[in-house]
């Protein structure tokens, strides 16, 4: 458990790297808003297939936000010509693993990484979620 003073740094570190992201990077970002209220955002730093950011206000949670947001962003990754989507987050985040589970993402790695805007080592996993069918299947295609 990190103390009170370590904890502070964190927060401050996480809080940088996040204003340091809105303004450099903010046409990379998608956010969703409800009754004109930032109800939370979704990002893709390289317009790729990964979506380096997700969140939700807890506000706003279990009202179809998420689902709305993370489809929109699926689909901007498939129209781009990417097949599958990726995207990782803390291993202990049960919610977030639980709701991309729901949504058709599998697990496909556990690591220990160091993230330099945190300044700390992070434990992650890594979900997939195939977005356009890749053609197998059984039996003789038409």
């Amino acid at each position: 458990m990190a103390s009170i003073g370590e904890s502070d740094a964190m927060i401050d570190a996480a809080r940088s790297a996040f204003r340091n992201f809105v303004e450099n990077d903010w046409l990379t970002i998608t956010v969703v808003e409800q009754n004109g209220q930032v109800a939370g955002w979704a990002a893709r730093e390289s317009l790729d297939e990964i979506i380096s950011d997700f969140w939700i206000d807890p506000i706003f949670t279990a009202q179809g936000l998420g689902s709305a947001l993370l489809e929109r962003i699926e689909k901007e990754i498939a129209e781009q010509g990417f097949d599958k989507a990726a995207m990782q987050t803390h291993s202990g985040n049960a919610e977030a693993i639980g709701f991309f589970q729901k949504h058709g993402y599998s697990i496909h790695w556990l690591s220990v990484a160091y993230n330099p805007k945190l300044d700390r080592d992070v434990p992650s996993v890594g979900l997939t979620k195939q977005l356009v069918s890749d053609g197998r299947g059984y039996g003789q295609e038409f």
